[in-house]
Formats: structure tokens, C-alpha cells, sequence
């Protein structure tokens, strides 16, 4: 709206009216003090770059901007991740908890090995001195108690092995100053565990020393003579799971890295591929149907860039035939097209065709006392029963005027049989119209239909921005004429019509009609019936 000189010009006087006035005026308001731009203009211009509603620079647009662009979160846009970086957190994360599980299990398992190997070994020794402690302890004999303890001081992680009577006095200790006093328990740090006549828990020595005790009771003949305790560290278990910590961490890290390489050749591999189908997506949403993918792969996005290509040609195909025909749903007027677009019968061409106008009798009051919803509806179902007949006996339908539908057989697509294929069309369409006309539609059999045959001229009619193909000429006119005054339900015919079609249809004298832009009378008949016989449909 402005050149460059024009907006610092006004920007330098707004600047200047803030020093002397020491008051702010809008930039709008300076814009079009300075005759730089309309009021109108300059509204225009802001609705259209901020997408507000704003009538006259004197509305609050600074509000309305803010309200319109959301808080600042809102605005900024959300970080835009490469695919193949999801690709490598999502690989790391998967290697990462994958293997902190596996370790978190293999660990407690080997930790529970290793203490059911603990107690297993504590029994064996407290097994040894149950066994040989009950005659020195028949007899008091404080020194082959202590030997027999003695001899198992150098078993490896024993920290300690007690003998005591019933009285609770230790009578054999690996600490002999101990020997002689009272056995003081130590405090599990959990309940005591049983197991037969053998009991164990575990505690924390003075020293910090993870301990398992074991317990049991010297029987014989049936007499408990005293209890042997055997205390044997745990330490070395979580010693060996340090060692077992370092060994998978070192392993998790190879993991790591592996799994980090393997994410990024996996992602670039399938992030390439993708941004070449955004490019292409791109294009295609800028019209460029004709971009394809290059893609050589065996796999799902060689497959998705086969069909991507396929879509763009199909895109191409029904854009082309939008641009080069109109609406044409006939295969063989779409081959013609895509073969050659710049064929000399879409620029204009005479030959003979035959035309189908069908036009509602009373439409304009019917639509008077309807709601505007029930008219769409009734007209879509008289335009699609209309079109199906057209199309199913070889035309096209050129256009729909009002409630008037124009078909046209002959042209594009050229058969010799046009005018025979028009009046069925013609008879097959009143068909269908009193069919449904029976569910509650009774304006369907108020339709008109008038055919003529003769030379037209075909051609793609309009300027360089809109452009259709159509058929204009005296045909043209006269079949429009006669779907005029034919009543509902009632199909007129020229006699240039029924010459071509005499003994093949049957018909009544409609009488000779005076049509407007014809200098002498035309002869018409109603068509009441045809033979039936194989004929040339579309579609073969």
C-alpha cells in the first residue's frame, strides 16, 4: 500500500509529533493525515494482514491484534523435531530401561542366590558344631568346646561362633574374653526366619558389618543342652553386586552407543524419504501434479511413493479434465481429453449432434411455498436421475440452467446412432421421474423434455479466467424451445427427429408449433413409445 519513502515519511512524523505534543498517534491515523492512504484503505489493510474485523482506525485494534494472536506461549511455534532424532531418544530410552530392568531382576536374583549360598554355608557350620558340642557340653568341658570352635575361626567371611548352655552363659566364643558372661542377643533388623530347628536373621554390627546370625539348639536324647550361634558376614554379596554394577553399566554404555549409531542410519534412512515426500506434498499443493518421487525401495515408503506418484497422476488427470471440459464423468470423453488437450474440437467445431433440453413444469411456484432446503433437495434428485440417464446412453450433460437441464449426444464423442440414443434417454429419464415421483416427490413427473437434431458448433467458450466447453446454434434453440411447451411428463420431437427414427418409435401429432427465431413452422410429435432392442450404451 505504501512504498518505503512513503512509510519512514510517516514514521519521522510520528516520531515528531510525540516531541512537540508529547502525545502518540496511531500510525494509521498519520498514514492518512499525511494523504498518504484512505481511512478506508489502510482498515482494509489490517483486517487482511492481522485477520481482524475492525471498521475505523478509531476501534481498539491493539486489543483486538492481542486477543486475535493469543498469549505469547500461544505464538511461539512448536519445536520442530527431526524424525530421526525421535528415532535416537526413543532407541536410547528403549536400550536404557531395557537393560536397567534386565539388571535390576539379574541382581536381586543373584543377591538372593548368593544369601540362600550364605545360609547354606553358615548351616553347614553350625550343623559341625552342634554335632560335636553336645559331649563337652554333658561334661562342662569348656576347653574341647573352644578347641572345636577354634578349628573353624579360618573358615573365610565367619565372623563368629558361640557356644552356650541353657543357662544362656557362652561356654565356647572365637573372642575367649567373652567366654564365661552372658549371651546378649544382637537386634534383627527383620523378624527371625525358621527353618526346622534352625532360626537366622540379619543385623548390622557395631562396625557396620552386614552379619547373618544363625541359631541352634544342641539336643541330645531328646534334652536341649544349649544353643550354638554362628555369625557369618554378607558384606561380600554387595561387594560382588558393586563389581556386578560396574561390569553392566560398562555394558549399557556399549549398548548405548550401538543402539545410537543403529538410531541414526535408521533414522536418516527413513527421514529422507519423508522429506522427499513433503516436497512433493508441497508441490502438489501448489499445483505441480506433475512432481513424482524418486524412490527405489523395496518396502512400505517405496510403496507409499508409488502411490503418491499415482495420486499426483490422477490429480493431474482430474484437474485437467476441470480445466480442459468442465464436469465429464464419461471414460470415454476422459481418454479423449487426456490423449490429446489441444485436440482442434475442443477449440471449436461444427458437426451434427443431437440435444436434449428437460425443463419442471411449475417449478417457479413450487419453489415459492417450500423451504429453500426442500427445493435443493428435489432439484439435486431431478439433476442426479437426469444426468444418469444422459450419461447411460452416451452423452454428457453440458449444464443446468435453473431447473432446465441441457444434454447433448453426438459430440464430443461421435455415434451414429445420436438422435436414437437421445430419445431413450428421453423415455428411459420419464421413467424415472414417475418412479419416484411416487415417493413423495409428485413435481418430478411435472418435467418437460424437447429434442432436436442438427448441426451445432462445440467448443471451449469464455475468457482466459473462466472458460467451459458448450454447444450454441439453432439446434440449440429449438430443442430449448420445445422443452418449453411440452407438457409434464410429455417428450417432443421435431420432424427431423422422427424422419431419422420412423418405424422405430412411436408418436402422436403434437401439431405444428410457431417457435420464437424461426421464420417457418415446426412440425412436432410426443413421443409414446420405442422398440426395444439392443442398443449402444456408454459404457460399451
Amino acid at each position: 500500500m505504501l512504498t518505503e519513502e512513503e512509510l519512514a515519511a510517516a514514521l519521522a512524523a510520528q516520531r515528531q509529533r510525540l516531541i512537540e505534543t508529547g502525545q502518540a498517534v496511531r500510525l494509521g491515523h498519520m498514514i492518512t493525515e499525511l494523504g498518504l492512504a484512505s481511512e478506508a484503505a489502510v482498515v482494509d489493510a489490517i483486517n487482511e494482514n492481522f485477520r481482524i474485523s475492525v471498521a475505523s482506525l478509531s476501534d481498539n485494534i491493539r486489543e483486538l491484534i492481542l486477543h486475535q494472536r493469543g498469549p505469547l506461549a500461544e505464538r511461539l511455534p512448536a519445536p520442530a523435531i527431526p524424525i530421526w532424532l525421535k528415532l535416537c531418544i526413543g532407541a536410547l530410552l528403549i536400550v536404557t530401561v531395557t537393560i536397567f530392568s534386565f539388571s535390576y531382576f539379574i541382581i536381586n536374583r543373584q543377591k538372593a542366590q548368593l544369601f540362600d549360598q550364605t545360609v547354606t554355608v553358615g548351616t553347614v557350620s553350625l550343623n559341625y558344631f552342634a554335632n560335636n558340642a553336645r559331649i563337652p557340653l554333658i561334661d562342662d568341658d569348656i576347653l574341647s568346646l573352644n578347641t572345636l570352635i577354634k578349628e573353624a575361626t579360618g573358615t573365610e567371611g565367619l565372623r563368629y561362633a558361640v557356644v552356650a548352655n541353657t543357662r544362656g552363659v557362652i561356654r565356647a566364643h572365637t573372642d575367649v574374653d567373652r567366654i564365661g558372661t552372658p549371651l546378649a542377643a544382637p537386634t534383627p533388623a527383620a523378624p527371625p526366619v525358621s527353618r526346622g530347628n534352625l532360626s537366622y536373621f540379619s543385623y548390622t554390627a557395631d562396625s557396620g558389618e552386614q552379619i547373618l546370625d544363625l541359631t541352634r539348639e544342641v539336643v541330645f536324647q531328646d534334652k536341649i543342652l544349649g544353643t550354638v550361634h554362628v555369625g557369618v558376614s554378607l558384606d561380600f554379596i554387595e561387594q560382588l553386586v558393586d563389581r556386578e554394577k560396574g561390569s553392566i553399566l560398562v555394558m549399557t554404555l556399549v549398548m548405548l552407543i550401538v543402539g545410537l549409531a543403529i538410531a541414526v542410519f535408521l533414522g536418516v534412512r527413513f527421514s529422507r524419504p519423508i522429506s522427499q515426500l513433503v516436497a512433493a506434498t508441497e508441490a502438489i499443493g501448489k499445483g505441480d501434479y506433475r512432481y513424482r518421487v524418486e524412490l527405489d525401495r523395496q518396502d512400505e515408503l517405496g510403496n507409499l511413493a508409488t502411490a503418491f506418484n499415482q495420486m499426483g497422476e490422477e490429480l493431474f488427470r482430474h484437474t485437467l479434465t476441470r480445466q480442459s471440459f468442465g464436469k465429464y464423468v464419461g471414460e470415454e470423453v476422459l481418454e479423449m481429453i487426456l490423449a490429446d488437450p489441444e485436440k482442434t474440437w475442443l477449440k471449436g467445431h461444427k458437426n451434427d449432434a443431437t440435444i436434449l433440453f428437460a425443463d419442471i413444469r411449475g417449478f417457479t411456484a413450487y419453489a415459492e411455498e417450500r423451504e429453500p432446503e426442500a427445493v435443493v433437495e428435489m432439484l439435486n434428485t431431478y439433476f442426479d436421475l437426469a444426468t444418469r440417464a444422459i450419461l447411460d446412453y452416451g452423452g454428457y450433460v453440458d449444464k443446468f440452467i435453473g431447473d432446465c437441464v441441457l444434454g447433448v449426444f453426438g459430440v464430443p464423442v461421435f455415434r451414429k446412432d445420436h438422435v436414437e440414443r437421445t430419445v431413450r434417454a428421453a423415455v428411459d429419464l420419464m421413467d424415472r421421474l414417475r418412479h419416484q415421483s411416487i415417493h413423495g416427490n409428485p413435481l418430478l413427473a411435472s418435467v418437460g423434455v424437447g429434442i432436436h437434431t442438427g448441426p451445432i458448433v462445440s467448443g471451449n467458450l469464455g475468457s482466459q479466467a473462466k472458460m467451459e466447453y458448450t454447444v450454441i446454434g439453432d439446434t440449440v434453440n429449438l430443442a430449448s424451445r420445445l422443452s418449453g411447451l411440452a407438457a409434464p411428463g410429455e417428450v417432443l420431437v421435431t420432424d427431423t427427429v422422427f424422419d431419422r427414427l420412423r418405424g422405430l418409435v412411436g408418436v402422436e401429432p403434437a401439431g405444428t408449433r410457431t417457435i420464437k427465431g424461426k421464420t417457418a413452422p415446426v412440425e412436432t410429435f410426443r413421443v409414446t413409445s420405442i422398440k426395444q432392442r439392443a442398443h449402444v450404451k456408454s459404457a460399451e
